[in-house]
């Protein structure tokens, strides 16, 4: 979860979470070469006091100019693009779990071991021991599992997210959403709806609570 202070992402709890960490950084590095050539470039026309009265155009420097930004942006863009198919992929799944979002709760579905439905309610303050992200019930889900998830909306749109674990996935009306998972890490993860849906938007935390498959399987 994050902390006081912090500046950076949370830890990561997924191979996506962890790719993305790793594109931010690889963005980053291009952002501080751009800057350099432009500070560069930009520097040495100030202290330059020599200039041509006759140069009134420049083929040459038009085209690096062009080409230069255009090799910048590919750099970028190639990451990107499989970042998103990777996070698309939905081959390979073990279980299934359905999330609708309500003014102003979560309801979660089990239906691949047995057909199991509850709410999830956010805890009064003075029970909670993290304000405003406690929850009554919390998801549950196995370590190291690919999980699909299914989600919807039974009113207005929600956003149903996790930043430790590197998803976000918007439940709309009438329409399903959906997205494959698995957490890494044992643990309990937390997360808030990330969609303005009224007046107690803020008051719908998301728990997520992370077992070793045998204990999960005993659950049931």
């Amino acid at each position: 979860m994050s902390t006081w202070g912090s500046l950076y992402f949370q830890n990561s709890v997924s191979p996506v979470m962890e790719e993305l960490i790793f594109f931010h950084d690889h963005t980053m590095a291009v952002m501080l070469m751009i800057t350099v050539v432009v500070g560069y470039l930009l520097l040495n026309a100030c202290m330059n006091l020599y200039f041509n009265t006759n140069l009134f155009e420049g083929q040459e420097l038009e085209s690096i100019w062009t080409i230069l930004p255009c090799v910048f942006l590919l750099f970028i863009a190639f990451p990107s693009l499989r970042l998103l198919y990777v996070m698309e992929e939905m081959e390979g799944y073990e279980m299934s779990i359905k999330v609708l979002g309500h003014q102003w709760y979560w309801s979660y579905e089990y239906s691949d071991l047995g057909f199991k439905m509850f709410d999830s309610y956010m805890l009064s303050d003075n029970l909670s021991m993290f304000r405003l992200l406690n929850v009554d019930n919390s998801l549950i889900v196995p370590y190291k599992t690919n999980i699909r998830m299914i989600v919807s909306s039974m009113d207005v749109i929600h956003s149903w997210t996790i930043p430790s674990l590197g998803m976000k996935i918007d439940a709309i009306p009438g329409r399903l959403n959906q997205l494959s998972f698995m957490f890494n890490r044992v643990g309990v993860f937390m997360g808030q709806c990330s969609e303005i849906c009224g007046a107690n938007h803020s008051f719908m935390p998301i728990l997520v609570n992370v077992v070793p498959r045998a204990e999960f399987l005993g659950m049931w």
